[in-house]
């Protein structure tokens, strides 16, 4: 509950930095609670507030973390009302409509007719401005000295950034046994550590790259790994009297001209 409380404040503060102005709530509000995919919390909580200007009942409580860990949450008992995954697999995993066998636990958390492919990122190669570690390409992570950050392997990113080390036929045990590489819990921290310059590169999604400006020296092609594709869905883990808010955020975050163009703004583009 404590973390709760803490995430739906960092939201409330990101929110009062854009210029959206949100209404005061009233005794009739509508909580949504959403789960959404570390990289979306810029755009998403921007696009909340907008939404909120048209909506003034509506109070948004906000989780953001890696789509492996809100997965986990869902599973576990928490009350998720919108759940917006970095990945297919974590969505796929809690839909009992699921067809790729991926939901192997027979789960059903999900109001399968509001599922959506809502939107698409890319995967990048992201250094520092001044790039320490002199890493140009992916090409180069074969002889340069370096330390570079992925995503653990259930974080959606981590497992992009695995598809890509293999394609490339490198050996993540000789990475690990030669200090080259390093993990993080979620996209958002994968990034941080680049900017920070703790590592001297860092596989991220494009978007984040641009949030925390960062400069990108390489991008992923189709055959590189997979499309990355973030589904959205409204949950039946959810508050019985917010699923039509929830279903119409969901409709509004594709559909409405301000949202879309929040989106592209960070380098989303809308499958939708």
């Amino acid at each position: 509950m404590k973390r709760l409380l803490s995430l739906g404040l960092t939201s409330a503060m990101l929110l009062s930095l854009w210029g959206c102005t949100s209404a005061a709530p009233s005794a009739d509000q509508t909580e949504v609670v959403v789960f959404a995919a570390a990289s979306l919390e810029s755009a998403l909580t921007q696009i909340a507030e907008c939404y909120q200007t048209e909506h003034k009942n509506v109070k948004f409580t906000f989780t953001f973390d890696s789509s492996g860990t809100l997965k986990t949450q869902i599973e576990q008992g928490a009350v998720c009302d919108l759940f917006l995954s970095a990945a297919q697999k974590q969505m796929n995993q809690l839909d009992a409509k699921d067809t790729t066998g991926e939901n192997t636990k027979g789960l059903d958390f999900v109001y399968s007719e509001t599922r959506i492919d809502l939107l698409e990122n890319q995967v990048v190669l992201a250094v520092p401005p001044e790039n320490p570690g002199k890493i140009n390409s992916f090409t180069d992570l074969a002889t340069s000295d370096y330390l570079m950050c992925i995503g653990n392997e259930d974080v959606p990113v981590g497992a992009y950034s695995l598809e890509i080390l293999e394609y490339l036929g490198y050996s993540l045990n000789q990475l690990e046994e030669q200090g080259r590489i390093t993990y993080a819990t979620n996209v958002s921290e994968v990034a941080r550590q680049v900017q920070e310059g703790v590592v001297d590169a860092g596989m991220v999604y494009a978007t984040d790259a641009s949030t925390y400006g960062l400069t990108v020296v390489d991008a992923a092609t189709p055959d590189m790994c997979q499309q990355v594709i973030y589904p959205a869905a409204v949950m039946k883990c959810g508050q019985e009297e917010s699923y039509e808010t929830a279903q119409d955020f969901l409709t509004y975050l594709h559909t409405d001209p301000e949202a879309i163009s929040v989106w592209k703004d960070v380098g989303f583009t809308l499958v939708q």
